[in-house]
């Protein structure tokens, strides 16, 4: 029995894996890519763990309450803001992912006034997804230049 046990969890590990992938992609394509709508706080939701842990801690604050907020100003400021990922590197429940962001902030973004420019920068997150969610991430996003690009003359 327990040959036919560890035999069943082998076959179905690629599948739970394969779900696990398509959630941290939708945490691209659903949340950063669009950061606005009345649906955001329940797409949000539908990615992240109630209890989810970012670090750095997100300007709205810690959990998936705090990413909705975060997300929203950004999404007022930045309604084009695209976040196209590059790479995904998986290992177990763990995703590597390095991505580019992009947007033309229509509002003070960064200390900076919209002049109409655009930033192009870098990002690198490290996700962990349990249950269907991912629970914590950690993420370096080269806002710094974003900030040079939108001042530039």
């Amino acid at each position: 029995m327990r040959h036919l046990l560890t035999a069943l969890l082998i076959l179905l590990a690629p599948l739970v894996q394969a779900d696990d992938r398509k959630v941290v992609e939708a945490f691209y394509s659903d949340l950063l890519s669009n950061p606005k709508g009345a649906d955001l706080d329940a797409r949000v939701r539908a990615v992240v763990a109630d209890k989810w842990i970012s670090i750095p801690t997100p300007r709205g604050g810690p959990d998936a309450e705090g990413l909705t907020k975060t997300l929203a100003g950004f999404g007022e400021a930045i309604p084009d803001l695209n976040w196209e990922v590059q790479e995904i590197l998986q290992v177990e429940n763990r995703f590597v992912v390095r991505s580019v962001a992009t947007g033309t902030p229509v509002k003070k973004v960064f200390g900076v006034e919209p002049m109409g420019k655009s930033f192009r920068v870098m990002t690198i997150d490290i996700h962990t997804v349990e249950d269907g969610r991912i629970t914590n991430s950690y993420h370096v996003e080269d806002w710094l230049r974003a900030k040079y690009q939108l001042q530039a003359e």
